[in-house]
This record gives C-alpha cells, sequence and structure tokens, in this order.
C-alpha cells in the first residue's frame, strides 16, 4: 500500500533518528536548559538572525496556539485566509485555548492579500469588535500553493503600517524556500515576519515543531509585549513544554544543521550545488518531496488522463509537495485500494471527487510511476 495521503505519513529520517539517539547519551537538564537545545538555539540565530528565539513545542497545533496568544492580546483577532489550518482544522484551538476571534477572508488558490488587512483595519479601535492584531499566513498554503518573497514583504508591511504583527504557520515553511530557492531567513525575518510556526515532523521529523522569535518581532508595530519574554510562559500554560526538550531539540537540529554549517543550498565553497548533495537536511527533504509531487503532476498530464468530466482536472498550480485533482469518485475508489490519499472536497459534479495527492521526503520515483499507472488503469 503506497502513501500518498500526507507528509505525516513518512517514516523518521535517519539522520534525525540518529540525532536523537546521540541526545540519549547520559543524563541532561531538563525543560531545554541542556546542551543541545542550546546549540539549536546558535543554530536558529545563524539561520534566522542573530536576535532569534526557538522555543521547542510538541506539535504544530501548539506551535501556532502559543505563536497567536503571544501575539495578540487577550480581546485581539487573528486575519486569516477561510482554508487556513488554524480556521478549518485544529478544533477551535486558536479559540477555545487562546481564546482569539479568526477573522477569515476568501482565498484564491490558498493566498490572501493585503486586501485582507484593509477589510478589518476600519474595526481598530470600536469597542464592539474584536480587535485586529494579527495577520496570519500559511506557507506553502494548504492548497499547495506558496507565497512569493515580494508578497510575503507587501503583506509585512501592510500589516505593520496598520499596528498588526505577522505570523507565519511554517509546517511546510522548507517547501516554500526549496520552491523559491531561498533560505529560511529570505522568506521570514527579511521579510518583516515577527513570529513563526516551523515545522519538523511533515519534512523527516520524529514528533514535534518549534515557535521562532524573529529579529524584529519584539519591536513589532503594536507591540505590546516582547514575544520572547511571552512565548516561555505560554508554552508551558499550554502544555507544550517537554521535560526531555532535548530530544525535540535534536531533531531541530538535524534539520537544520549543526552550527557553523551552510543555510542554503550551496556548498561551503560557496558554489550552487543540487538539493541532494548540499545544504542541511530541511532543504534536502523539501526540495526532493517538491521534485516528486512535480513528477506526479508531469506523469498524469503525460499520461494523457486530462479529461474533464470523464478523466482527471488539476486544480491549482503544483508549486511544493502536493497535487490536487478532480476525478470520478469510482476511479478513486478504484485507487484507493492500491494507495492512501485524501477526500479534499466535493468534484465538478456528484460523481467526481477532489482528491490530495502529496508526497513526502521518501517518495520514490518507482513509487510515482507506479502511482500514475495505478491512476491511469482506475480511469
Amino acid at each position: 500500500m503506497q502513501h500518498f495521503a500526507s507528509d505525516n505519513y513518512a517514516p523518521v529520517h535517519p539522520e534525525v533518528m540518529a540525532a536523537v539517539a546521540a541526545a540519549n547519551d547520559g543524563a541532561a537538564v531538563a525543560y531545554g536548559d541542556d546542551p543541545v537545545s542550546a546549540r539549536l538555539q546558535h543554530r536558529a540565530a545563524e539561520v534566522f538572525g542573530e536576535r532569534a528565539r526557538i522555543f521547542p513545542v510538541l506539535n504544530g497545533t501548539g506551535a501556532n496556539v502559543i505563536s497567536l496568544m503571544a501575539a495578540a492580546p487577550r480581546w485581539g483577532a487573528v486575519i486569516t485566509s477561510d482554508v487556513a489550518h488554524v480556521h478549518t482544522d485544529e478544533n477551535g484551538a486558536p479559540e477555545r485555548v487562546g481564546g482569539l476571534k479568526i477573522l477569515a477572508v476568501p482565498s484564491r488558490h490558498g493566498r490572501i492579500g493585503p486586501d485582507a488587512v484593509d477589510r478589518y483595519a476600519g474595526d481598530l479601535g470600536d469597542v464592539h469588535r474584536a480587535q485586529p492584531a494579527v495577520l496570519s499566513l500559511t506557507q506553502v498554503t494548504e492548497l499547495g500553493t506558496v507565497y512569493s518573497v515580494a508578497d510575503l514583504k507587501l503583506l509585512a508591511d501592510t500589516a505593520h503600517a496598520a499596528g498588526l504583527r505577522v505570523h507565519v504557520d511554517g509546517s511546510r515553511l522548507a517547501n516554500a524556500a526549496a520552491t523559491l530557492g531561498v533560505g529560511l531567513r529570505e522568506i521570514t525575518t527579511d521579510v518583516g515576519v515577527d513570529i513563526v510556526s516551523l515545522g519538523a515532523a511533515k519534512n523527516g521529523g520524529m514528533l514535534g515543531e518549534a515557535v521562532v522569535v524573529l529579529p524584529d518581532g519584539d519591536a513589532a508595530a503594536g507591540a505590546a509585549t516582547a514575544l520572547s519574554e511571552a512565548v516561555p510562559y505560554l508554552r508551558k500554560a499550554t502544555m507544550q513544554l517537554a521535560s526531555k526538550t532535548r530530544f525535540v531539540s535534536a531533531q531541530l537540529l538535524a534539520l537544520l544543521g549543526e552550527p557553523g554549517t551552510p543555510t542554503s543550498g550551496t556548498t561551503p565553497s560557496g558554489t550552487t550545488a543540487s538539493a541532494a548533495e548540499a545544504g542541511p537536511l530541511w532543504l534536502r527533504n523539501a526540495a526532493h518531496s517538491n521534485a516528486m509531487a512535480a513528477r506526479l503532476r508531469a506523469g498524469i498530464e503525460g499520461a494523457g488522463l486530462l479529461q474533464p468530466g470523464s478523466g482527471i482536472v488539476l486544480r491549482y498550480p503544483t508549486e511544493a509537495n502536493v497535487v490536487f485533482a478532480t476525478l470520478p469518485r469510482a476511479a478513486a475508489d478504484r485507487v484507493r485500494e492500491h494507495a492512501r490519499f485524501y477526500d479534499w472536497a466535493p468534484g465538478e459534479t456528484a460523481d467526481r471527487v477532489e482528491v490530495r495527492w502529496m508526497c513526502a521526503w521518501d517518495t520514490t520515483e518507482a513509487d510515482v510511476d507506479a502511482f500514475v499507472r495505478v491512476v491511469g488503469a482506475a480511469l
């Protein structure tokens, strides 16, 4: 049984597993005061900027809730897209746990623009309205699309001008950076993002993510409390502080690379190299999963399966490690006998369904080619 349902299905990358095993060497101080976590903090400053602070947590929902609670007052609201994970797939955690109103705005292919801020800016100062405090962006979006560097900068500038902070749900931030050919800093710190939920589990990790407060996050427009001061207390209060933090830190460190290693897809000498040959593990894994999704899309297109009404319709641009498509429900069920994947939404008609096919760091070319053949046979 192949898996094209989620990159969460993938096993732990061997380098991550080795890092966890290496951290299991004798006793170490608990709650993050250990040598591995100290090296992770040093590495985060190299990757994101000198004053960046990283806080390992247990899962992505926890990272999002902590980030949003730190960035907004108790009476605050979060502007985000109508398909954002914090709005649709976290069982109301930002509202139930964080006490924050979610202000969802229509998206196009998962992305929103500066008008999302303009839409609610008029509520500022109105005691009858939840006060917009944070613009939350998902990178990669839930529909597999990627915000460009220029778009991120414009969104952050617009939010800051209105007195809002900027949060990025970066569960697949690595895939976005690999797509754009930039480092993690170029799509966070350098464009004005204040706080990031940094993903790991979807990119070869075992469990655990991180909240990263970026260098200028504590000086953001409208800031009332320094993010780096708030996050430690919120992490504990929301039950996201692991006693043996070193084992979460070890995974993040394996993905980001040890202190002093290159932070982008270049060799130590500065010459460009393929993602498989150079760069930290986060980049190698993300570039590979992106390439497998591109191969899957190309295989579908090359097999002549794109037939509206009776065949496949590709729904959104394939910009990261996922392909969305509609096809007959009966055909989808036949494919499901060989591979797991999720139905995403109703199709164009009652007998069709929109599905999500996702690739991971362990997806092989043979996996993709075999899957394309199965889809073709099912149709």
